[in-house]
């Protein structure tokens, strides 16, 4: 049996559970939610993310971001939030055939016996509730199964990873939402936040963590990426690092460049955590500062340093697909994880560690948060 006839074999029992991807955001920006206008039951040219492509990849599961940029606030950052959550909803309703809305681990394994794409959503950072638990809850009715507790700027309640340290963490608030969390069944992910964040949530929280799409810190010394003590952690707390393939976060040496590109929008008082002013910029100095390449075998170094670190129970794959403007070779759109997976076994790697790296671990974090909550 071949490479690929083995992955092949392997995706029809473990289909990939991927944590993060931008899509309803990429349809907002490109034609504000027409989805006529852009129909990713077809072949697209102007996304990463599209149905055949899915297929194609091997993916069974995914928690599409219903993210909203940390420069919307208060009010506008929740009904952005609720436009996002009703994109994922018309593509669920639009491509029945192809998707179904999985609110708990059984519906992903019901959609899987279905032979359909199990669609979940994440909530991609704390200011999307506006303060109130009982906006959360609401986001849990309508099926947000975990919320990232910050983005890229601090909330009230939580210190973020690319913003200045504030709390050393979580405040009395931010630890009332890490419990509710835990009551509801929602998902507590810790990408995006400081890592004194992750410590203090890690602490409070009784049921497993995820990271929806962060890589390893000591790979890559970038704060987005997650320090070994805290992946040392997830083996105790159950979670799972869920590895991403954005270049910045997976090469150091685009790390270093992109560090060059924000002191260089500094400058000009553009801040880098303002993705709608820093990447058009980019996309202009880079004309002159051409970016370093990136290779699947960047992203090989993360998951195989995660595994050595947290345990084979506790890495999966997020990606970021259209949420990164570049992406490593060979993982240029969705089509890329049977690629990844191949170079991971030919490193290697068993098909029961495959299969948990593509979904297993995720299935099993799902379950236990569904636990901590009946209990």
């Amino acid at each position: 049996m071949t490479t690929a006839d083995r992955i092949s074999a392997l995706l029809e029992k473990h289909p990939v559970w991927d944590g993060h991807n931008d899509l309803p955001w990429e349809l907002r920006e490109q034609s504000f939610y027409d989805l006529d206008a852009v129909d990713v039951g077809r072949r697209l040219t102007t996304t990463h993310t599209d149905l055949p492509r899915l297929r194609e990849g091997g993916v069974g599961a995914q928690f599409w971001s219903v993210y909203v940029p940390s420069t919307l606030q208060g009010g506008a950052a929740v009904t952005a939030t609720l436009e996002q959550i009703d994109c994922v909803h018309r593509l669920v309703e639009r491509y029945p055939d192809t998707l179904r809305l999985a609110l708990t681990a059984a519906d992903v394994e019901q959609a899987w016996s279905e032979g359909r794409i199990a669609s979940l959503m994440g909530a991609e950072g704390g200011h999307s509730i506006d303060g109130s638990l009982a906006v959360l809850r609401m986001l849990l009715t309508l099926g947000v199964r975990y919320m990232t507790l910050t983005h890229n700027d601090n909330v009230p309640w939580a210190d973020s990873a690319t913003d200045e340290e504030v709390l050393g963490g979580l405040s009395a608030f931010g630890e009332d939402v890490v419990r509710e969390m835990n009551r509801i069944g929602m998902l507590v992910d810790l990408s995006h936040t400081s890592a004194g964040t992750m410590r203090h949530a890690l602490r409070v929280t009784r049921a497993p963590v995820i990271f929806s799409h962060s890589s390893a810190r000591t790979v890559c010394d970038v704060p987005r990426n997650v320090p070994d003590d805290v992946l040392g952690t997830l083996a105790t707390n159950g979670g799972v690092c869920m590895v991403t393939f954005v270049p910045q976060f997976v090469s150091p040496a685009v790390a270093a460049w992109r560090a060059e590109g924000a002191q260089a929008a500094a400058a000009e008082g553009i801040r880098s955590a303002d993705i709608g002013a820093f990447e058009p910029f980019v996309a202009r100095w880079q004309a002159e500062h051409p970016q370093p390449r990136t290779t699947l075998s960047d992203v090989v170094a993360h998951v195989e340093h995660v595994r050595e670190v947290a345990g084979i129970e506790h890495v999966g794959l997020g990606g970021d697909y259209d949420g990164t403007p570049s992406l490593p070779e060979g993982l240029e759109d969705v089509t890329g994880y049977p690629r990844l997976l191949a170079a991971l076994a030919e490193r290697g790697w068993s098909d029961a560690d495959l299969g948990r790296l593509c979904s297993g671990n995720v299935l099993r974090v799902l379950r236990d948060a569904e636990a901590v909550a009946d209990g």
